[in-house]
């Protein structure tokens, strides 16, 4: 089975330090048909420190996420290169659109991007999901917000993909083993669904899940179904490899997990344009 990898981070990244040849390599290694580079792009910190009068809150607040976009569009062009039996697709992960979807919108016209996955990692005044505390979160309040906020994204309807929609899970049941009712935000995660079908747009099947406590990707298989169900066809898989070792990990669970649900193909994009791969 062809199966294509349509989330991956290098060292452009801040949370990884992995060379692109590395992970072009073990693309390759796999037989990957399509494979995709798509690095942080936070737009709450796309300027440099100095423009936000702030101090970073941990070692994780990076800012001048705009050199790094630059940095990445000009390692991808040569990635090309390298990419030799691969269908290679430069993209970004743009994190937060909604801290300005003027902005955000700017990015994603770029010609020489050919995809976009939109992800939501920190609320408006918050920490990553990643550094709070959950014994001292409304965690319920916490993700209507989060589900609200993705919802907005999804309206503003920029982007190829919606990434790892319920990403908070990771750290709330994962992580911090606090169990979470889901039906109590069904409702509103439909209507996200139903957006992101309306405005021809897909979402992600973020497959990191896997090789984390937390056991499933993101969405899990009831969401999927869900959105299969509303008449979802765009599903895009990714790894969110950081590292050569976990390029293509869960792809082929995942790509499974699609096909018992309903969905007959996968897709890739190139220049914004979806293809399609038969699983």
């Amino acid at each position: 089975m062809q199966l294509a990898d349509c989330h991956t981070h290098t060292h452009i990244s801040p949370d990884s330090d992995a060379p692109l040849p590395d992970m072009i390599r073990k693309a390759q290694e796999l037989g990957l048909f399509a494979y995709a580079v798509t690095d942080h792009v936070e737009l709450c910190r796309w300027y440099p420190q100095g423009y936000y009068h702030t101090m970073p809150r941990n070692e994780e607040d990076f800012f001048d996420y705009a050199a790094r976009f630059e940095q990445s569009m000009a390692q991808n062009a040569v990635a090309r290169e390298l990419a030799q039996g691969l269908t290679f697709m430069n993209g970004i992960e743009l994190g937060e659109p909604d801290a300005d979807f003027g902005l955000a919108s700017s990015i994603c016209k770029d010609q020489r991007l050919d995809f976009v996955i939109a992800s939501l990692h920190e609320l408006p005044g918050k920490l990553d999901f990643y550094f709070l505390d959950y014994a001292k979160e409304d965690v319920p309040a916490l993700l209507m917000t989060y589900f609200t906020t993705l919802l907005q994204i999804a309206e503003w309807n920029g982007f190829d993909v919606l990434g790892h929609i319920t990403y908070p899970l990771r750290y709330i049941v994962g992580d911090a083993g606090i169990p979470v009712d889901m039906t109590q935000f069904r409702d509103i995660i439909a209507e996200i669904f139903r957006t992101v079908i309306r405005n021809g747009k897909g979402i992600e099947l973020n497959t990191s899940g896997y090789r984390q406590t937390y056991g499933k990707p993101f969405p899990d298989a009831e969401l999927l179904r869900l959105y299969r169900d509303l008449g979802g066809k765009l599903l895009t898989l990714g790894s969110d490899a950081h590292k050569p070792e976990d390029v293509g990990a869960g792809i082929a669970e995942g790509a499974a997990l699609a096909k018992s649900v309903g969905f007959d193909r996968i897709a890739y994009y190139v220049r914004h344009d979806p293809c399609y791969i038969t699983i």
